[in-house]
């Protein structure tokens, strides 16, 4: 990334008491001009937290979604909130040592077949039905293979190849993996341990067809009676040692656009014991609360902005717009003259950031039109004359409003609030 050091050390800071496991039921607001970063540092956030449930939505899909906003809250909630179930698992464990199939004569029969597994300390032959012949046949095990079998479901996995076969052949491929030969007992107890949200469990219990639900992406809405027989169910498991809760992370941008009633909900869920981190974003300064005659900064209450983390992002410099725009021509493949940067530099100054970014393909297409390898000058002023940016946009519409329908009636600033208060009334 580029610039936002402050924002940057904030977000890192977060980052660190999250993967603790110190910072669950809290909030951040991360609060900036359009264009300064604000969603890609959440994204590098969630990258950087690893194995922990991460969910991104925008707050007007909580308006848009056929059920109830507080239900649509709840179920991103949970969804942003892991299990970790630990079960133990019985394993064998082993090198192969020779693989015997057995094929009926007139190959319509079943097959059979031996394996003989070894470790360091043993060596035991078993007998192999038409199920795990498939699955040695699918993993392409051969002798001299380390495989590992779960004994629950049959599954092999292929672990690598033993390090005393290394001179088996004279090449082998980059991806080979050689390993030591197991030690100890074939069949070992193993603890595994499967991640799940808590949604996911709420769709299996509260739909007939179980897990199939997930699958059919309308979940629609869960009763409480379920939600809180889960809840008691988990809290046993935890108590047990059986399970572990993992506090993952909710990123909701745009968050101005949520109404009173939303912000009420997240206050009193931040406050519950089982609740992620929240990341917020917004991009307004002192604005109206949904649905109310409020100004608030970010459009969010006061109660509620009292208990947010509020990181600020800042304004590019005229260096860090270029830096970044440098970076977008290498991922978009672009090659662009010294002098085309600097005015493509220039105009991003002065418009935006997301405007100049706009118009690094359509020069290149410009570039490619006129058959010139690299963009020039000539091509950045030729799109910069045939897209407008959002000034020269409002100035254009300013000089030809007549033109335009129904711009008949002319309004002044304080009957343009009146009206829009009625409306939102």
């Amino acid at each position: 990334m580029v610039g936002q050091l402050k924002a940057r050390k904030a977000a890192g800071v977060i980052v660190k008491v999250i993967k603790q496991g110190k910072i669950s039921g809290r909030a951040i607001l991360m609060a900036g001009a359009p264009g300064t970063g604000k969603t890609a540092i959440a994204m590098a956030m969630s990258q950087e937290i690893g194995d922990v449930p991460f969910t991104s939505i925008a707050a007007s899909e909580v308006f848009s979604l056929e059920m109830s906003k507080t239900e649509c809250l709840t179920q991103v909630f949970r969804r942003s909130i892991g299990i970790r179930i630990k079960e133990e698992t019985e394993i064998i464990e082993g090198e192969v040592v020779e693989i015997q199939i057995d094929r009926s004569l007139t190959g319509v029969g079943p097959k059979t077949g031996k394996l003989t597994l070894k470790t360091t300390d043993m060596e035991t032959v078993y007998d192999l039905g038409q199920k795990m012949i498939g699955s040695l046949t699918k993993e392409k095990v051969m002798a001299g293979d380390v495989i590992q079998i779960d004994k629950a479901t049959g599954r092999i996995t292929r672990l690598g190849r033993s390090f005393t076969r290394a001179r088996d052949f004279d090449a082998t491929g980059p991806d080979v993996k050689f390993v030591q030969c197991p030690e100890g007992e074939l069949q070992t107890r193993k603890e595994v341990v499967h991640t799940v949200s808590l949604h996911e469990i709420d769709v299996i219990n509260s739909r007939q067809q179980g897990f199939l639900a997930l699958f059919s992406g309308d979940t629609g809405e869960i009763k409480t009676e379920v939600r809180d027989q889960i809840n008691q169910k988990i809290a046993g498991w935890c108590e047990e040692g059986k399970a572990e809760i993992v506090p993952g992370v909710l990123f909701i941008d745009e968050i101005h656009m949520l109404d009173m009633e939303c912000f009420s909900f997240l206050n009193r869920a931040l406050e519950d014991t089982m609740a992620p981190v929240v990341i917020m974003a917004s991009n307004r300064g002192m604005t109206r609360i949904r649905g109310t005659n409020y100004q608030s900064p970010h459009g969010v209450p006061i109660d509620f902005l009292d208990r947010l983390l509020i990181i600020a992002t800042q304004a590019y410099s005229e260096d860090e717009v270029k830096q970044i725009l440098k970076i977008r021509c290498d991922e978009e493949e672009v090659e662009m003259t010294d002098d085309a940067m600097d005015v493509l530099t220039k105009a991003a100054v002065e418009t935006s950031l997301r405007y100049a970014i706009n118009l690094i393909s359509t020069s290149h297409l410009v570039a490619l039109k006129r058959q010139a390898s690299k963009v020039d000058v000539v091509d950045i002023k030729r799109v910069y004359s045939l897209f407008l940016d959002e000034t020269r946009s409002v100035q254009y519409m300013t000089e030809y409003q007549d033109e335009f329908l129904y711009n008949e009636i002319p309004v002044s600033q304080g009957e343009e609030r009146m009206a829009v208060d009625q409306t939102v009334s």
